[in-house]
């Protein structure tokens, strides 16, 4: 470790998404690994997360203490639960502790937690930390702003079979992006559900369509239905390295950040 490298840790460290960051830090110059953890009863609970991301022993012990997470760190990364993550911003504060959480799922009354914690620390929120879904949010905002009136929205995403949350973040973080780029509130003209009699599709409304199986990443298309034409925007992610290079890349934001509440466009902006 030198004084110039960001010390990160890592809560879910045995999962997919920690073991890749782990990999992805290993591979880095400024960046070293001080922390991690894994639930309660998790069989990881005593291992060698570097032994167990295939990266060789890095003498970071998996603990099940979420509190040792902020004894060292510059940052916390946090891609584990809606609860487990508020929990974390919490102590993130209270430890003065950047956090970077790209954790789905979270209800509107656990943003405003994040939100809250980010009065006091560098907060970054994302719901997808890929570069490339970041631009395509702005394109889509763009877009749906020139395509009003005779133009549909239909947004389709599809992801792996051990996805827990319908739709994505992603998918209603693009809806965001779509209501905000007509003037409208998502919750108002989100249309998640078709089945029997719907009746015709309702003008301005944005309709959400999930796919689940197999190893799929991530894949997103955001569909602009006109008359005799449409517009089609899709990202499509081959590799969940992405994801722990875009979350490295808000992290080392995070680590030279004041306070306050970010996103990956503050990320990619800076």
């Amino acid at each position: 470790m030198t004084a110039e490298q960001i010390k990160i840790a890592i809560p879910g460290a045995a999962g997919r998404m920690g073991q890749m960051i782990i990999r992805e830090i290993a591979a880095s110059n400024d960046l070293v690994l001080v922390g991690a953890t894994d639930r309660p009863g998790s069989e990881a609970i005593g291992a060698d997360s570097g032994m167990l991301a295939g990266t060789g022993a890095n003498g970071v012990i998996i603990s099940d203490d979420p509190a040792s997470l902020f004894a060292d760190a510059d940052v916390v990364i946090d891609f584990t639960s809606p609860a487990a993550s508020v929990a974390h911003a919490g102590m993130a504060a209270a430890g003065n502790v950047a956090l970077v959480i790209g954790t789905t799922g979270m209800t509107d009354s656990d943003e405003e937690s994040l939100a809250a914690a980010g009065n006091t620390i560098p907060l970054v929120y994302c719901a997808n930390t890929s570069v490339g879904v970041t631009l395509l949010g702005r394109l889509v905002e763009q877009v749906a702003a020139q395509l009003v009136d005779g133009w549909d929205i239909e947004i389709v995403e599809t992801h792996h079979h051990h996805k827990v949350d319908a739709p994505s973040g992603t998918a209603l973080a693009l809806g965001e992006a779509a209501a905000r780029g007509r003037g409208v509130k998502l919750a108002e003209v989100s249309d998640m559900v078709r089945e029997g009699q719907t009746g015709a599709r309702r003008p301005g409304d944005i309709g959400f369509a999930v796919m689940r199986g197999g190893d799929v990443t991530g894949e997103h298309s955001v569909i602009f239905f006109g008359e005799s034409e449409r517009v089609e925007i899709t990202h499509k992610a081959t590799d969940r390295a992405i994801f722990a290079r875009g979350a490295l890349r808000a992290a080392r934001f995070a680590a030279a950040a004041k306070a306050g509440f970010y996103n990956m466009e503050d990320v990619l902006k800076a």
